[in-house]
């Protein structure tokens, strides 16, 4: 479902995947309205869904998550149970930064944040301890070339 957004709702998005800490009075500025205008759009735009949340982006190595894996997952099993405890093992594990099921040959991909090879190891291991998996590979990204939240408003 798309919401109807005009040119105002689009530079006050920017402003906010751009840092979400400015004041009202700096965004209004930045977007050639007032406070109370800007507010009011705001407001509309979280009641609508196209606000989700207001979040701290962190620096992954920094804090000593070195490694990022894209784990490319195909299973033989397709049915309800299998998916429910496939995904609460995802949700269960703040390694997994996204998961998608995808189409085609490979069934879901996992973007994974670890310390090293062997915290990945443990990762592996403890999810295919709890689901059986049909095939995985693991893809060490060894170059972050462009990584944004930034949607394209």
């Amino acid at each position: 479902m798309s919401v109807r957004l005009d040119a105002i709702d689009r530079k006050i998005l920017g402003e906010l995947q751009r840092d979400a800490s400015q004041s009202l009075d700096e965004i209004a500025k930045n977007v050639g309205s007032s406070k109370t205008p800007v507010w009011n759009r705001i407001r509309k735009l979280r009641d609508s869904g196209v606000i989700r949340q207001q979040t701290v982006l962190l620096d992954a190595e920094a804090l000593g998550l070195e490694a990022c894996f894209f784990v490319l997952i195909r299973t033989s099993e397709h049915e309800a149970d299998w998916q429910h405890r496939f995904l609460k093992a995802l949700l269960d594990r703040p390694e997994v930064l996204e998961a998608h099921r995808l189409a085609g040959e490979i069934d879901y991909i996992l973007k994974v944040r670890v310390a090293n090879a062997r915290a990945y190891d443990t990762f592996y291991q403890a999810l295919i301890s709890e689901v059986r998996i049909y095939n995985v590979t693991a893809l060490l990204s060894m170059e972050e070339i462009k990584s944004t939240t930034m949607l394209p408003v």
